[in-house]
Protein backbone atom coordinates (compact mmCIF):
# COMPACT_ATOMS: atom_id res chain seq x y z
CA UNK A 1 0.00 0.00 0.00
CA UNK A 2 3.13 2.54 1.15
CA UNK A 3 4.70 1.41 -2.09
CA UNK A 4 1.59 1.70 -3.99
CA UNK A 5 1.79 5.51 -2.72
CA UNK A 6 4.88 6.47 -3.73
CA UNK A 7 4.67 5.53 -6.92
CA UNK A 8 1.82 7.02 -7.72
CA UNK A 9 2.91 9.95 -5.92
CA UNK A 10 6.49 9.78 -8.19
CA UNK A 11 4.40 9.05 -11.65
CA UNK A 12 2.12 12.10 -10.70
CA UNK A 13 4.55 14.77 -10.72
CA UNK A 14 6.70 13.02 -13.39
CA UNK A 15 3.58 13.25 -15.75
CA UNK A 16 2.73 16.73 -14.95
CA UNK A 17 6.21 17.78 -15.85
CA UNK A 18 6.33 16.24 -18.73
CA UNK A 19 2.33 17.22 -19.76
CA UNK A 20 3.54 21.11 -19.18
CA UNK A 21 6.32 20.96 -21.22
CA UNK A 22 4.33 19.25 -24.32
CA UNK A 23 1.47 21.34 -23.92
CA UNK A 24 3.13 24.85 -23.36
CA UNK A 25 5.27 24.17 -26.73
CA UNK A 26 2.77 22.45 -28.67
CA UNK A 27 0.39 25.43 -28.34
CA UNK A 28 2.96 28.43 -28.89
CA UNK A 29 4.77 26.52 -31.57
CA UNK A 30 1.05 26.34 -33.25
CA UNK A 31 0.06 29.69 -32.47
CA UNK A 32 3.54 31.71 -33.18
CA UNK A 33 4.81 29.69 -36.59
CA UNK A 34 2.00 28.45 -38.25
CA UNK A 35 -0.71 30.77 -37.27
CA UNK A 36 0.82 34.00 -36.64
CA UNK A 37 3.87 33.10 -38.43
CA UNK A 38 5.77 35.70 -36.83
CA UNK A 39 8.81 32.80 -36.16
CA UNK A 40 10.39 30.45 -37.71
CA UNK A 41 11.13 26.83 -35.92
CA UNK A 42 14.82 27.47 -35.61
CA UNK A 43 13.93 30.92 -33.87
CA UNK A 44 10.81 29.26 -31.68
CA UNK A 45 13.60 27.35 -29.96
CA UNK A 46 15.68 29.89 -29.18
CA UNK A 47 16.03 33.31 -28.12
CA UNK A 48 12.87 35.26 -26.80
CA UNK A 49 10.31 32.47 -27.42
CA UNK A 50 12.48 30.19 -26.00
CA UNK A 51 12.36 31.84 -22.47
CA UNK A 52 8.89 32.99 -23.05
CA UNK A 53 8.20 29.14 -23.34
CA UNK A 54 10.10 28.37 -19.90
CA UNK A 55 8.11 31.08 -18.01
CA UNK A 56 4.71 30.10 -19.24
CA UNK A 57 6.07 26.36 -18.44
CA UNK A 58 6.94 27.60 -14.53
CA UNK A 59 3.66 29.57 -14.58
CA UNK A 60 2.03 26.00 -15.49
CA UNK A 61 3.63 24.48 -12.79
CA UNK A 62 2.97 26.45 -10.11
CA UNK A 63 -0.81 26.29 -10.99
CA UNK A 64 -0.36 22.28 -11.30
CA UNK A 65 1.50 22.34 -7.58
CA UNK A 66 -1.00 24.51 -5.70
CA UNK A 67 -4.10 22.22 -6.94
CA UNK A 68 -1.84 18.98 -6.28
CA UNK A 69 -1.16 21.22 -2.89
CA UNK A 70 -4.77 21.10 -2.51
CA UNK A 71 -6.05 18.00 -3.85
CA UNK A 72 -3.43 16.51 -1.13
CA UNK A 73 -4.65 18.80 1.47
CA UNK A 74 -8.35 17.88 1.50
CA UNK A 75 -7.33 14.06 1.25
CA UNK A 76 -5.36 14.32 4.90
CA UNK A 77 -8.24 16.15 5.89
CA UNK A 78 -10.38 13.01 4.79
CA UNK A 79 -8.18 10.85 6.34
CA UNK A 80 -7.53 13.05 10.01
CA UNK A 81 -11.33 13.12 10.06
CA UNK A 82 -11.13 8.90 10.05
CA UNK A 83 -8.49 9.35 12.40
CA UNK A 84 -10.82 11.74 14.49
CA UNK A 85 -13.68 8.97 14.62
CA UNK A 86 -11.64 6.05 15.70
CA UNK A 87 -10.07 7.82 18.19
CA UNK A 88 -13.66 8.46 19.62
CA UNK A 89 -14.44 4.79 19.38
CA UNK A 90 -10.98 3.93 21.04
CA UNK A 91 -12.08 6.25 23.94
CA UNK A 92 -15.12 5.10 24.24
CA UNK A 93 -14.36 1.36 24.41
CA UNK A 94 -11.99 2.54 27.28
CA UNK A 95 -14.60 4.39 29.26
CA UNK A 96 -17.10 1.56 28.59
CA UNK A 97 -14.58 -1.17 29.89
CA UNK A 98 -13.68 1.11 33.24
CA UNK A 99 -17.37 1.39 33.90
CA UNK A 100 -17.90 -2.26 33.23
CA UNK A 101 -15.11 -3.20 35.81
CA UNK A 102 -16.50 -0.63 38.56
CA UNK A 103 -20.10 -2.98 38.39
CA UNK A 104 -18.61 -6.27 37.50
CA UNK A 105 -16.81 -6.19 40.93
CA UNK A 106 -19.67 -4.50 42.34
CA UNK A 107 -18.77 -4.16 46.58
CA UNK A 108 -22.51 -4.67 47.64
CA UNK A 109 -22.82 -7.79 45.67
CA UNK A 110 -19.17 -9.21 47.45
CA UNK A 111 -20.21 -8.00 50.98
CA UNK A 112 -23.61 -9.66 50.90
CA UNK A 113 -22.33 -12.53 49.42
CA UNK A 114 -19.27 -12.51 52.37
CA UNK A 115 -22.13 -12.37 55.03
CA UNK A 116 -24.09 -15.50 53.11
CA UNK A 117 -20.77 -17.38 53.40
CA UNK A 118 -20.48 -16.24 57.29
CA UNK A 119 -23.84 -17.76 57.89
CA UNK A 120 -23.90 -21.19 55.88
CA UNK A 121 -20.13 -22.07 57.90
CA UNK A 122 -22.29 -22.60 61.16
CA UNK A 123 -25.31 -23.84 59.73
CA UNK A 124 -24.05 -26.21 56.35
CA UNK A 125 -20.40 -26.57 56.19
CA UNK A 126 -20.85 -28.57 53.09
CA UNK A 127 -23.27 -25.70 51.49
CA UNK A 128 -20.56 -23.56 52.30
CA UNK A 129 -17.94 -25.23 50.85
CA UNK A 130 -19.88 -25.00 47.47
CA UNK A 131 -21.01 -21.04 48.11
CA UNK A 132 -16.97 -20.61 48.33
CA UNK A 133 -15.68 -22.78 44.77
CA UNK A 134 -18.95 -20.60 43.07
CA UNK A 135 -17.81 -16.88 44.45
CA UNK A 136 -14.43 -18.50 43.08
CA UNK A 137 -15.38 -19.36 39.90
CA UNK A 138 -16.98 -16.02 39.39
CA UNK A 139 -14.11 -14.31 40.51
CA UNK A 140 -11.92 -16.07 37.94
CA UNK A 141 -14.18 -15.84 34.95
CA UNK A 142 -14.69 -11.74 35.46
CA UNK A 143 -10.60 -11.58 35.49
CA UNK A 144 -10.27 -14.04 32.55
CA UNK A 145 -12.80 -12.05 30.34
CA UNK A 146 -12.87 -8.57 31.68
CA UNK A 147 -10.48 -7.45 28.45
CA UNK A 148 -12.12 -9.07 25.90
CA UNK A 149 -14.96 -7.93 23.47
CA UNK A 150 -16.82 -10.72 23.28
CA UNK A 151 -17.39 -13.98 24.15
CA UNK A 152 -19.45 -17.54 23.58
CA UNK A 153 -23.10 -17.60 24.97
CA UNK A 154 -22.42 -21.23 26.17
CA UNK A 155 -19.61 -19.16 28.07
CA UNK A 156 -21.93 -16.65 29.39
CA UNK A 157 -24.44 -18.90 29.83
CA UNK A 158 -22.10 -20.93 31.94
CA UNK A 159 -21.18 -18.12 34.41
CA UNK A 160 -24.78 -16.91 34.80
CA UNK A 161 -26.11 -20.08 35.80
CA UNK A 162 -23.40 -20.12 38.50
CA UNK A 163 -23.89 -16.61 39.35
CA UNK A 164 -27.57 -17.41 39.44
CA UNK A 165 -26.51 -20.41 42.19
CA UNK A 166 -24.97 -17.55 44.29
CA UNK A 167 -28.72 -15.26 44.31
CA UNK A 168 -30.82 -18.46 44.87
CA UNK A 169 -28.25 -19.73 48.07
CA UNK A 170 -28.86 -16.16 49.20
CA UNK A 171 -32.69 -15.60 48.86
CA UNK A 172 -33.42 -18.98 48.36
CA UNK A 173 -37.32 -19.41 47.20
CA UNK A 174 -37.62 -15.65 46.98
CA UNK A 175 -36.13 -16.12 42.95
CA UNK A 176 -36.64 -18.56 40.64
CA UNK A 177 -34.52 -18.72 37.23
CA UNK A 178 -35.12 -20.59 34.16
CA UNK A 179 -33.05 -21.00 31.22
CA UNK A 180 -34.31 -21.84 27.80
CA UNK A 181 -31.24 -21.13 25.30
CA UNK A 182 -31.16 -23.24 21.89
CA UNK A 183 -28.08 -25.27 21.93
CA UNK A 184 -27.32 -24.28 17.93
CA UNK A 185 -26.98 -20.59 19.61
CA UNK A 186 -24.06 -21.46 21.58
CA UNK A 187 -21.12 -20.91 19.52
CA UNK A 188 -23.20 -17.61 18.98
CA UNK A 189 -21.02 -14.16 20.53
CA UNK A 190 -22.27 -11.22 23.22
CA UNK A 191 -20.42 -8.59 25.01
CA UNK A 192 -18.61 -10.74 28.47
CA UNK A 193 -20.24 -10.44 31.92
CA UNK A 194 -23.71 -8.38 30.34
CA UNK A 195 -25.75 -11.06 31.95
CA UNK A 196 -24.31 -10.21 35.02
CA UNK A 197 -25.06 -6.77 34.99
CA UNK A 198 -28.83 -7.32 33.94
CA UNK A 199 -29.44 -10.32 36.42
CA UNK A 200 -27.78 -7.73 39.21
CA UNK A 201 -30.55 -5.14 37.57
CA UNK A 202 -33.36 -7.76 38.44
CA UNK A 203 -32.73 -7.75 42.09
CA UNK A 204 -31.34 -4.37 42.69
CA UNK A 205 -34.71 -2.87 41.44
CA UNK A 206 -37.31 -5.16 42.18
CA UNK A 207 -38.43 -6.62 45.38
CA UNK A 208 -38.76 -10.52 45.90
CA UNK A 209 -40.33 -12.54 48.59
CA UNK A 210 -41.79 -16.52 48.90
CA UNK A 211 -44.91 -15.22 48.68
CA UNK A 212 -44.46 -12.59 45.27
CA UNK A 213 -41.33 -15.09 44.16
CA UNK A 214 -39.48 -12.35 41.64
CA UNK A 215 -39.18 -14.94 38.06
CA UNK A 216 -36.11 -14.28 35.66
CA UNK A 217 -36.24 -16.24 32.15
CA UNK A 218 -33.20 -16.20 30.15
CA UNK A 219 -33.74 -17.56 26.79
CA UNK A 220 -33.09 -17.13 22.89
CA UNK A 221 -35.80 -15.89 19.98
CA UNK A 222 -33.57 -16.26 16.76
CA UNK A 223 -30.26 -14.18 17.39
CA UNK A 224 -31.39 -12.19 20.14
CA UNK A 225 -30.94 -13.28 23.48
CA UNK A 226 -33.40 -11.96 25.97
CA UNK A 227 -33.53 -12.00 29.93
CA UNK A 228 -36.81 -11.12 31.35
CA UNK A 229 -38.02 -10.78 34.43
CA UNK A 230 -41.71 -9.78 36.30
CA UNK A 231 -42.10 -6.17 37.34
CA UNK A 232 -41.97 -5.61 40.94
CA UNK A 233 -40.61 -2.71 41.38
CA UNK A 234 -38.39 -1.74 44.52
CA UNK A 235 -38.99 1.77 45.98
CA UNK A 236 -36.12 3.29 45.00
CA UNK A 237 -34.53 6.37 47.72
CA UNK A 238 -31.88 6.60 45.58
CA UNK A 239 -32.50 7.36 41.75
CA UNK A 240 -31.05 4.80 39.32
CA UNK A 241 -27.77 5.80 37.07
CA UNK A 242 -28.25 3.28 34.52
CA UNK A 243 -25.02 2.37 34.49
CA UNK A 244 -25.04 -1.27 33.93
CA UNK A 245 -27.23 -0.61 30.73
CA UNK A 246 -25.91 2.17 29.55
CA UNK A 247 -22.62 0.09 29.42
CA UNK A 248 -23.94 -2.30 27.27
CA UNK A 249 -25.19 -0.88 24.78
CA UNK A 250 -22.49 1.39 24.70
CA UNK A 251 -20.51 -1.58 24.45
CA UNK A 252 -22.49 -3.50 21.83
CA UNK A 253 -22.27 0.13 19.58
CA UNK A 254 -18.59 -0.47 18.95
CA UNK A 255 -18.93 -3.82 17.58
CA UNK A 256 -22.02 -3.85 15.69
CA UNK A 257 -24.88 -1.74 14.38
CA UNK A 258 -27.33 -4.02 15.70
CA UNK A 259 -28.70 -2.52 18.64
CA UNK A 260 -30.02 -3.37 22.43
CA UNK A 261 -33.25 -3.24 22.82
CA UNK A 262 -35.05 -2.70 26.18
CA UNK A 263 -39.19 -3.53 26.83
CA UNK A 264 -41.04 -2.39 29.62
CA UNK A 265 -44.45 -2.69 30.66
CA UNK A 266 -47.32 -2.85 33.25
CA UNK A 267 -46.30 -6.76 34.25
CA UNK A 268 -42.34 -7.88 32.73
CA UNK A 269 -39.18 -5.99 32.08
CA UNK A 270 -37.27 -7.47 28.90
CA UNK A 271 -33.57 -6.37 27.73
CA UNK A 272 -32.77 -7.53 24.28
CA UNK A 273 -29.10 -8.94 23.22
CA UNK A 274 -28.13 -9.25 19.96
CA UNK A 275 -26.10 -12.50 19.58
CA UNK A 276 -23.07 -11.88 16.91
CA UNK A 277 -22.17 -15.10 14.43
CA UNK A 278 -18.82 -14.00 14.53
CA UNK A 279 -16.20 -11.60 15.57
CA UNK A 280 -16.17 -8.33 14.05
CA UNK A 281 -12.93 -6.52 13.07
CA UNK A 282 -12.57 -4.10 16.35
CA UNK A 283 -10.39 -1.06 16.69
CA UNK A 284 -8.66 -1.56 19.90
CA UNK A 285 -4.78 0.46 21.56
CA UNK A 286 -2.27 -1.40 20.88
CA UNK A 287 1.13 -0.43 22.17
CA UNK A 288 2.33 0.62 18.89
CA UNK A 289 0.29 2.77 18.05
CA UNK A 290 1.81 5.96 19.47
CA UNK A 291 5.09 4.78 17.40
CA UNK A 292 2.90 4.70 14.48
CA UNK A 293 1.29 7.80 15.22
CA UNK A 294 4.26 9.65 15.51
CA UNK A 295 5.86 8.20 12.08
CA UNK A 296 2.62 9.37 10.15
CA UNK A 297 2.88 12.71 11.19
CA UNK A 298 6.35 13.39 10.17
CA UNK A 299 5.58 11.66 7.03
CA UNK A 300 2.70 13.96 6.67
CA UNK A 301 5.42 17.09 7.72
CA UNK A 302 7.59 15.81 4.82
CA UNK A 303 5.01 15.64 2.10
CA UNK A 304 3.71 19.21 3.36
CA UNK A 305 7.22 20.19 3.18
CA UNK A 306 7.81 18.91 -0.06
CA UNK A 307 4.79 20.41 -1.89
CA UNK A 308 5.24 23.95 -0.29
CA UNK A 309 9.42 23.68 -1.68
CA UNK A 310 7.71 23.21 -5.06
CA UNK A 311 5.50 26.12 -4.54
CA UNK A 312 7.90 28.26 -3.54
CA UNK A 313 10.03 27.25 -6.56
CA UNK A 314 7.41 27.76 -9.25
CA UNK A 315 7.00 31.33 -7.70
CA UNK A 316 10.12 32.74 -7.75
CA UNK A 317 12.05 31.19 -10.32
CA UNK A 318 9.44 33.00 -12.69
CA UNK A 319 9.90 35.85 -11.14
CA UNK A 320 13.83 35.76 -11.04
CA UNK A 321 13.77 35.32 -15.32
CA UNK A 322 11.40 37.97 -15.37
CA UNK A 323 13.39 40.31 -13.48
CA UNK A 324 16.42 39.24 -15.53
CA UNK A 325 14.89 39.61 -19.08
CA UNK A 326 13.12 42.97 -18.82
CA UNK A 327 16.32 44.59 -16.83
CA UNK A 328 18.29 44.04 -20.55
CA UNK A 329 20.89 42.12 -18.33
CA UNK A 330 23.30 40.45 -21.10
CA UNK A 331 23.92 37.46 -18.49
CA UNK A 332 21.50 35.04 -18.18
CA UNK A 333 21.70 34.67 -14.37
CA UNK A 334 18.30 33.35 -13.49
CA UNK A 335 20.05 29.63 -14.65
CA UNK A 336 22.13 29.01 -11.54
CA UNK A 337 19.41 29.97 -8.82
CA UNK A 338 17.37 27.40 -11.90
CA UNK A 339 19.04 24.69 -11.70
CA UNK A 340 20.66 25.03 -8.23
CA UNK A 341 17.34 24.92 -6.80
CA UNK A 342 16.21 22.44 -8.78
CA UNK A 343 18.51 20.01 -7.99
CA UNK A 344 17.65 20.56 -4.71
CA UNK A 345 14.01 19.89 -5.28
CA UNK A 346 14.33 16.78 -7.29
CA UNK A 347 16.64 15.61 -4.42
CA UNK A 348 13.90 16.74 -1.75
CA UNK A 349 11.35 14.72 -3.75
CA UNK A 350 13.57 11.48 -3.86
CA UNK A 351 13.85 11.66 -0.14
CA UNK A 352 10.58 11.67 0.58
CA UNK A 353 8.77 9.72 -2.37
CA UNK A 354 11.91 7.29 -3.38
CA UNK A 355 15.12 7.12 -1.02
CA UNK A 356 15.27 8.31 2.27
CA UNK A 357 14.36 6.78 5.74
CA UNK A 358 10.62 4.64 5.07
CA UNK A 359 12.98 3.40 1.69
CA UNK A 360 15.88 1.79 4.25
CA UNK A 361 13.07 0.47 6.56
CA UNK A 362 11.33 -0.88 3.11
CA UNK A 363 14.56 -2.48 2.22
CA UNK A 364 15.25 -3.60 5.56
CA UNK A 365 12.46 -5.43 6.10
CA UNK A 366 12.37 -7.44 2.55
CA UNK A 367 15.59 -8.50 3.61
CA UNK A 368 14.22 -9.88 7.21
CA UNK A 369 11.42 -11.54 4.98
CA UNK A 370 13.45 -12.81 2.66
CA UNK A 371 15.38 -14.48 5.94
CA UNK A 372 12.33 -15.55 7.62
CA UNK A 373 11.33 -17.26 4.27
CA UNK A 374 14.78 -19.07 3.80
CA UNK A 375 14.91 -20.47 7.36
CA UNK A 376 10.87 -21.53 7.05
CA UNK A 377 11.82 -23.52 4.25
CA UNK A 378 14.96 -25.22 6.02
CA UNK A 379 12.78 -26.30 8.67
Amino acid sequence: MVRSNYQTAVISIVSIVVVNFILVYFCNYINFVLIQKGATTEEFFSGKYNYMNWFTINIALLISAFLHAKGFMEELKKVSRKEVVEQKLIAKSANAQFESLKNQLDPHFLFNSLNVLSSLIDENPQQAQKFTASMSKIYRYVLEQKDKELVTVEDEIEFAKTYCDLLKTRFEDSVDFIFDVQKEDYRKYVVPLSLQLLLENCIKHNFATSSRPLVIRIFSEGDILCIENNLQVREQIKESSGIGLANIVQRYSLLTKRNVFIEKSEDYFKVKLPMLASKPNIVSVKPDDDKTYKKARKRVKEIKGFYTNLISYCIVIPFLIFINLYAGSKSHWFWFPALGWGVGLASHAFQVFGIGESWQEKKISEIMNKEKNKDNGNI
